[in-house]
């Protein structure tokens, strides 16, 4: 089968294209035939080295896949030709995965295999984030940073659905476009933001943050919380990582909770599962769609890497696999 390998840890230019066997799985995985391939910023970390799961290599990257089951062992719920995503952690950049069936999720008829990949990283992260960590509670007013990307706009879109005010951050109009499209009720560009949602909040500020940035927008952020607000740390895609001078937390009775969704999930066994089978009635409903940006053929996979590097991403970047 093909598959994207990563031989040297050079970043998303050194990926290749390599002809591998088909996983042989064991007998309680379950066998995808991918369709559609997610990227997440693992995957970009990964190439580099630089994500805390470090595989020997080389090795296949992907996390996030959906497919059409090939096969699967008996009272694992799936059956050969079950349309399902998939979250395999790694491998998923191939025309095959075999993953355990805890991760492995069944799909309405009316999602793409493109949407359906976009899925499971970024829709339970977020869920995670603000159900779990975020306590999110009805009529709260969220700001959502780097809104325009995956998980921005899966935040925006669960925030929604539950009737929530959301204030989207971006770095340009365009990706305002994109966090309204979603459901942002407003949209401020990154660039002094913190006087922006002043203004919109009328000196109130939001109850929560969700931050997948990190950087020099982090004590800004925590300006922008009324009291007893959360800033929700996801990630930093920004590159650098923050401090926080505990005082500021006095001040408003203000938290700063970090989110790790992984290490989490790989304590609990069935999390995954009963994540989804939480957020699946949204999805059926259509209220959680994610959205697609840029698409490329698997053979593509350095370039799709390098955009998502360059932050040039709108919505969740796709591999395509042609069958």
């Amino acid at each position: 089968m093909r598959a994207i390998q990563v031989t040297t840890l050079d970043g998303p230019g050194a990926v290749t294209v390599a002809d591998v066997p088909v996983p042989v799985p064991d007998e309680e995985a379950v066998l995808v035939d991918v369709h559609a391939a997610g990227l997440a910023f693992p995957d970009l970390l990964q190439t580099r080295g630089l994500y805390q799961m470090k595989p020997a290599l080389p090795f296949i990257p992907g996390t996030e896949v959906a497919g059409v089951v090939r096969s699967a062992p008996a009272g694992s719920g799936f059956s050969t030709g079950d349309r399902v995503a998939a979250f395999p952690g790694l491998g998923g950049f191939a025309e095959v995965v075999a993953v355990e069936p805890t991760q492995v999720f069944p799909i309405p008829d009316s999602l793409s295999f493109a949407q359906a990949a976009g899925c499971p990283m970024n829709l339970l992260t977020v869920h995670f984030t603000l159900v779990h960590r975020g306590r999110m509670a009805p009529g709260e007013v969220l700001m959502v940073h780097g809104a325009a990307g995956g998980i921005g706009t899966a935040a925006i879109q669960f925030a929604h659905a539950h009737g929530n005010r959301v204030i989207a951050v971006v770095s340009s109009p365009e990706k305002a476009e994109v966090a309204r499209g979603v459901g942002a009720d407003d949209t401020v560009l990154a660039e002094g933001f913190k006087d922006a949602v002043t203004e919109l909040t009328a000196g109130h500020g939001v109850d929560i943050v969700v931050d997948p940035v990190g950087g020099d927008r982090f004590t800004d952020s925590l300006r922008c919380l009324a009291p007893d607000g959360r800033m929700l740390v996801v990630g930093f895609a920004g590159g650098d990582i923050p401090t926080v001078k505990v005082n500021r937390l006095l001040l408003n009775n203000i938290s700063v909770v970090g989110v790790g969704w992984g290490a989490y999930w790989m304590r609990h066994p069935g999390f995954l599962r009963r994540q989804w089978d939480d957020l699946l009635p949204l999805l059926a409903a259509g209220e959680l769609t994610p959205v697609v940006g840029a698409t490329f053929p698997l053979e593509r996979a350095a370039d799709a890497l390098s955009l998502m590097d360059h932050r040039g991403a709108m919505g969740k970047i796709i591999l395509e696999v042609e069958r």
